[in-house]
């Protein structure tokens, strides 16, 4: 895995910096117009969410961020009212019972991960980046996998490569399969990369 490596050795200090300006200010910018544009879409996923279940249109739930920092990360609610509290933390499953008839086509076109926009606005995250993990994975994953907090040395993305590549790993196996491609992402980081997962993205939810 490359339990040494870091960001600061893959480029150089001045290209570095540059870089997180440019994911920085492209994010912003696209999240910006992004809910701007979306409103009219935003505001359907709402009200279906309340004509079907009771309960908060927004989910929101603690994840690991840049430097381990934790942040309350934004989520069009997908699940019955409560669901956790039967249950605990738990990976989430494609025939998960706790899923809304909603909630189900919001996860088959990836539409309840578009209140993030305003996470990216926040600082939180980027548009593109190692996917945040829930705090009480993530001390598992670093406990069983070398290297696996490198992946917070940059923002969190709202889509990243080890998505597109693998899609949604499931648990320390599936962890430690998109760390490969994490590390990888940060070692390749550049604006043709970005484009191509952008790209990836938009044929994956559009498939």
């Amino acid at each position: 895995m490359g339990a040494t490596f870091s960001y600061g050795d893959a480029v150089g200090a001045g290209a570095r910096w540059e870089w997180e300006l440019w994911a920085r200010v492209s994010s912003v910018v696209l999240a910006g117009v992004g809910l701007v544009v979306l409103s009219p879409v935003l505001a359907l996923i709402a009200v279906a969410i309340r004509w079907e279940s009771d309960g908060g249109v927004i989910y929101r739930q603690a994840r690991v961020g840049r430097d381990g920092r934790l942040f309350v990360m934004l989520k069009f609610r997908s699940m019955r009212a409560g669901a956790e509290q039967e249950t605990g933390p738990v990976w989430a499953a494609e025939d998960d019972e706790r899923v809304t008839r909603v909630g189900w086509w919001l996860r088959r076109l990836h539409l309840d991960e578009l209140p993030q926009l305003w996470n990216v606005l926040l600082g939180d995250m980027n548009l593109i980046g190692p996917r945040p993990e829930r705090p009480e994975f993530v001390e598992e994953f670093r406990r069983r996998i070398p290297g696996y907090a490198l992946r917070h040395q940059v923002r969190p993305g709202m889509t990243g490569w080890a998505q597109v590549k693998i899609g949604y790993g499931v648990g320390v196996a599936g962890a430690q399969a998109k760390l490969k491609y994490d590390l990888e992402y940060l070692r390749r980081r550049s604006l043709r990369l970005d484009l191509r997962i952008l790209a990836e993205t938009m044929r994956v939810v559009a498939r």
